[in-house]
């Protein structure tokens, strides 16, 4: 899932808002991070379940999961919408306190160093190994291209940057006819931008582009504009807000009701309500669509100004915002944290483990788990999570003046 904690860190108030009380604009921004928070918790759902459940079907087959099983997968599709749309809503923020060429120097130094640790520790921490058989291009690849992509946009006014963003997401399903083949030499390009896919680099290494660009750099581009809305005025925000959310949310069903546009996955009636609601909300993540961005933006959107209220109890919500604040170090954690758990987990039951880190290895029979055992090791990953980002947000508050931490 987001990088935007630094980018945001620390923005003016705005000046038609200079007489707000102190006490408002901490709240704002402690609902992105409580927002952000809440869908690192997700992801880390999300990959915890891919290195520990044995999964016995496609957890969104309408036709063989179960609600479950359907949910712990569907709920997790609203982290990287949100990861990188509030990622480009930091970018606005973080250019209220720099020039605009400033701005465009940090966002592409930023974004270039992200695609470099996709390529390095994130892929040792996914993989372990330093195999080059299989790259994989990832979220740190396509938050690196939108943040160097934004950098070249923010000689325009935001709103320009976001309406451009939405137009990418609105329009980009009427490539989805295009097959890489027709370009010839250039496939690998289209690949890049558009579809999933294998790229040969040599005889021995390959690239697997799981996240092409388009529609990512317009998620990034729209969350830019957003930062306009996030920096009105409280009540007007609130209200702008829930507006565009709930507007979202329903062009959604509408469109996805109608099932003419927006989705190559068709959804169809089944033998049950249930069932026919699990085939109406299964929408394409790889890439993502407009429909399933629509499902996913709308709601967080929502959800941003009820999080300015105390709606969640203060623990945990301290717990939510501490993550929400560090992000780059918990992303990258994770991943260690999960596969050398995973590793502990099967040589203590009798496993041999390399099948978690040599390529081409299966994992044996009975060595994962069934899902309620996914959501005891999910908490534990969280657990060990929590203390070095409780450190790591301790640091950053005490120095903020140090400005290579704003790359971590």
């Amino acid at each position: 899932m987001s990088t935007a904690t630094d980018l945001e860190r620390c923005p003016a108030p705005p000046r038609e808002v200079e007489v707000t009380p102190p006490a408002e604009p901490r709240p704002r921004l402690d609902s992105i991070d409580l927002m952000r928070g809440i869908v690192m918790v997700l992801m880390v759902l999300d990959h915890t379940k891919g290195t520990f459940w044995t999964a016995p079907f496609d957890p969104l087959d309408a036709d063989a999961t179960n609600l479950p099983t359907y949910l712990t997968r569907w709920f997790t599709h609203f982290c990287a919408p949100a990861f990188c749309f509030l990622m480009g809503t930091g970018a606005y923020l973080s250019g209220r306190r720099r020039t605009r060429s400033e701005l465009s120097r940090f966002l592409l130094t930023r974004g270039l160093w992200l695609i470099f640790l996709e390529f390095t520790i994130v892929k040792f921490g996914l993989q372990f190994n330093f195999s080059l058989d299989m790259s994989i291009a990832l979220v740190f690849w396509s938050l690196g291209w939108s943040l160097v992509f934004v950098s070249a946009l923010v000689v325009f006014p935001a709103r320009v940057v976001g309406a451009l963003g939405v137009v990418m997401i609105l329009t980009h399903n009427l490539l989805d006819g295009i097959k890489p083949e027709v370009f010839g030499p250039f496939r690998p390009l289209w690949l890049i931008l558009h579809q999933p896919g294998v790229i040969s680099l040599t005889a021995h290494s390959n690239l697997l582009v799981a996240y092409p660009l388009i529609p990512w750099l317009g998620v990034a581009a729209a969350g830019y504009g957003f930062g306009e809305i996030v920096t009105m005025e409280p009540n007007r925000r609130r209200r702008v807000m829930v507006t565009l959310g709930l507007a979202l949310t329903a062009a959604f069903f509408l469109l996805r009701a109608v099932d003419v546009y927006g989705d190559p996955l068709k959804w169809s009636p089944r033998a049950s309500a249930l069932r026919t609601c699990f085939s109406f909300f299964n929408c394409q993540k790889y890439p993502p669509s407009l429909l399933f961005l629509l499902m996913t933006l709308g709601p967080t959107i929502l959800l941003l100004p009820v999080l300015e209220r105390p709606v969640i109890p203060a623990p945990i919500a301290r717990f939510l915002i501490t993550l929400g604040r560090v992000p780059f170090l918990f992303f990258v954690a994770q991943w260690y944290v999960i596969k050398i758990l995973a590793i502990v987990v099967a040589v203590a039951r009798g496993y041999a483990p390399d099948y978690l880190y040599v390529p081409g290895v299966p994992a044996p029979p009975g060595v994962k788990f069934d899902l309620p055992m996914v959501y005891v090791w999910f908490a534990v990953v969280l657990a060990i999570l929590y203390f070095p980002c409780r450190w790591f947000a301790g640091v950053k508050a005490r120095h903020k003046d140090v400005w290579w931490l704003s790359y971590l």
